[in-house]
């Protein structure tokens, strides 16, 4: 592709942000379709009257930022990345983890996103959503009916339930920071499903909420929102507190 009309020379001083955001704003504004191989380092130092160095700083900031990857071989070079929900959400969690970010924040914003996500999927789904919902709940509930409890599987059903529910919302800023908190983090979530004592609680709660949505009754289905976090922040500190009292008892049976 041409792509000498859409970048200009760059000043001394600032030469490698300038460009950065140049091929930044031409990415964001589709001027560079996904998948589309940016220019070799030669074309780029001739758009933009720049050195090689200016250049690969450059594309190693946009790297950074998860706009373009860099493939090798004899078709290698800098190719204008898509940004998956994944990629973020691992973003997100190593973010959160290094900022050591308790989870008891992490589901306080969760709920207040969940509350908003609820009220907007109740006003705007129709009702066959609504009802896979309840259908989908429900399988929720099955799955603990067996002689063995697929943990994994269980987590996995809730992650897929938060995101239907976030898409119900027909906001795709919503859905799109779901599943990115869903596959990068999931708010403790996977917690409830670890313990025994909460798993059921956990399905009932969650097919009781789809029961009111698709009944449109927000303030049930608020509370049912509230409970769900109720549950899950005693959870959390059950665990918390849980190797604190096995280390006071390994102290007095020292």
């Amino acid at each position: 592709m041409t792509t000498t009309s859409i970048f200009t020379p760059v000043q001394i001083g600032r030469a490698g942000e300038d460009i950065a955001l140049q091929i930044e704003a031409a990415i964001l504004e589709e001027k560079i379709p996904t998948g589309e191989r940016l220019p070799s380092e030669r074309e780029l130092q001739a758009q933009f009257q720049c050195g090689r160095g200016v250049i690969r700083e450059a594309i190693r900031a946009l790297k950074q930022k998860g706009l373009v990857e860099i493939r090798k071989g004899a078709k290698g070079g800098a190719y204008i990345k898509h940004i998956e929900a994944a990629n973020v959400g691992e973003s997100l969690a190593l973010f959160l983890k290094q900022k050591q970010i308790g989870p008891g924040y992490i589901a306080e914003f969760r709920e207040s996103i969940d509350r908003v996500i609820t009220i907007l999927a109740i006003a705007r789904a129709d009702k066959v959503e609504k009802e896979a919902l309840v259908t989908e709940t429900s399988k929720l509930l099955q799955m603990l009916e067996g002689p063995e409890v697929d943990k994994e599987t269980l987590a996995r059903h809730d992650r897929e339930l938060n995101i239907r529910l976030a898409k119900m919302s027909k906001n795709p800023i919503f859905e799109w920071v779901m599943e990115a908190i869903q596959l990068g983090y999931s708010s403790q979530d996977y917690a409830l499903y670890d313990q025994p004592g909460y798993r059921r609680k956990t399905a009932e709660n969650w097919h009781a909420t789809a029961c009111r949505i698709a009944d449109n009754d927000p303030m049930k289905a608020l509370n049912s929102i509230a409970a769900h976090y109720a549950l899950l922040q005693r959870c959390i500190d059950e665990i918390t507190e849980k190797p604190e009292n096995d280390a006071e008892s390994n102290e007095t049976y020292a």
